[in-house]
């Protein structure tokens, strides 16, 4: 039975505490306490889950190597629905991530049929908007990435149609190219790893994602050689088709180990230390040494009439070069959390989180937490209409557009050299 989690839908809903329950999605609550930094994508619950994040936030705590990758498929032009994933990635990097972004051209064109003179159109107002906001790192189209296709080709020899089918619903009539693009997205979430080195690796993702998320994980399991297992009084290490050259290596790298048919027992030494070594052996053998990667989850920011943002709802966006006077009407013309009458909204106050201004604001345009708490505050004491909190968000969009267009325009050259 597949999970219902469509990845390319842009009408769907997703239950985020069945997700949670069913795949095993954890709350990010806890880890992130553990950061130096909490940034305001957490502060504000707008990354919500996480699947083994604590491997980031160790290294983001120890300044140790860990890298950061996204995608973005150029279907479109790039939106405010975009940016929450645009800021995570330039976070991570800022923390010492090194960076990567996909630019999932064969998707597209799988999937949506874009064409590839498209592709390139819209991938560089995505890279545009990406180094506009201070990305660092690595950039790339999977239709140009010669090592991407090779390592998809190896992960595609770890999957069946029959697992294909259990997470995404594919069936008789889905292109061989879809599944193609499918897999090319697995090269692309390891693909740091292979570049730069095996290190902790994190996917900033919505919820609808999630299914890349866990193929992935499971397809970089199948690919390593040994398993490396706490057995309380000793470190087993376990070939899963590892050459016998490559378990000899192990016996010989720790002194006092016993080997035996299949597995290398460690004694003295903790987990991690006997990871990395294996690790490195790996590699000198043949194998990748993958971590499997780790994932935050974000919730999808409402469109300005309610419901999913999407591209294929014009008036739930605004796009960043669009006219500012269709921009203004976007917004003053928006959905709120107010009430029928301006008595009622004096007596009983708006409520904010049904509010798409309100959100607009909490997603981008405010930064500060102390004005965001004082715009909720005069929204539910009834002290701001809706009408004035529209004209002030209004500003805020506006500045914030001119400055991102001015930063776009000085970035170009950038997205041109991809």
């Amino acid at each position: 039975m597949h999970s219902e989690v469509n990845p390319w839908s842009s009408n769907q809903t997703v239950d985020v505490d069945r997700l949670f329950a069913e795949f095993g999605i954890e709350p990010i609550s806890e880890v992130a306490r553990r950061l130096p930094e909490v940034p305001s994508f957490m502060r504000r619950g707008i990354v919500v889950g996480h699947r083994d994040y604590n491997l980031v936030a160790d290294a983001i705590q120890k300044r140790t190597p860990f890298h950061v990758l996204t995608g973005f498929m150029p279907s479109g032009l790039p939106h405010l629905g975009h940016l929450m994933v645009m800021k995570e990635v330039v976070w991570h990097v800022r923390q010492g991530g090194n960076g990567y972004v996909a630019v999932a051209d064969r998707e597209a064109h799988a999937v949506r049929g874009i064409s590839w003179e498209k592709c390139r159109e819209y991938g560089k107002e995505y890279l545009k908007a990406l180094y506009a906001l201070g990305f660092e790192g690595t950039t790339y189209y999977q239709s140009k990435n010669e090592r991407l296709k090779d390592l998809a080709f190896e992960a595609s020899t770890k999957v069946n149609f029959s697992e294909m089918s259990a997470i995404y619903g594919f069936g008789p009539d889905t292109s061989l190219s879809h599944a193609v693009s499918v897999i090319t997205q697995v090269a692309d979430i390891l693909f740091p790893q292979l570049d730069a080195g095996p290190a902790p690796t994190v996917v900033p993702v919505g919820l609808d994602q999630d299914p890349h998320i866990r193929l992935t994980r499971d397809v970089a399991y199948k690919l390593r050689l040994f398993t490396v297992e706490d057995r309380g009084d000793h470190i087993s290490v376990r070939s899963k088709n590892a050459p016998e050259a490559a378990l000899e290596a192990v016996h010989r790298a720790f002194p006092g180990s016993k080997k035996y048919a299949g597995h290398v027992d460690v004694t003295g030494l903790p987990q991690e230390q006997v990871e990395d070594a294996v690790r490195k052996i790996e590699i000198a053998h043949g194998g990748f040494g993958f971590y499997l990667p780790s994932s935050t989850y974000h919730i999808f920011m409402p469109g300005l009439q309610g419901g999913k943002m999407s591209s294929s709802v014009p008036e739930s966006l605004f796009g960043f070069y669009e006219p500012d006077k269709s921009v203004r009407k976007k917004v003053m013309g928006a959905m709120t959390g107010g009430r029928m009458t301006l008595e009622e909204q004096q007596r009983l106050g708006g409520e904010p989180d049904a509010c798409s201004v309100y959100l607009l604001n909490l997603f981008h345009m405010l930064e500060d937490d102390v004005e965001l708490a004082d715009l909720r505050r005069r929204c539910e004491s009834g002290e701001l209409t809706c009408g004035q909190c529209k004209k002030e968000t209004y500003e805020r969009v506006q500045a914030f557009l001119v400055e991102l267009r001015d930063k776009m325009d000085s970035v170009e050259h950038l997205a041109e050299e991809v």
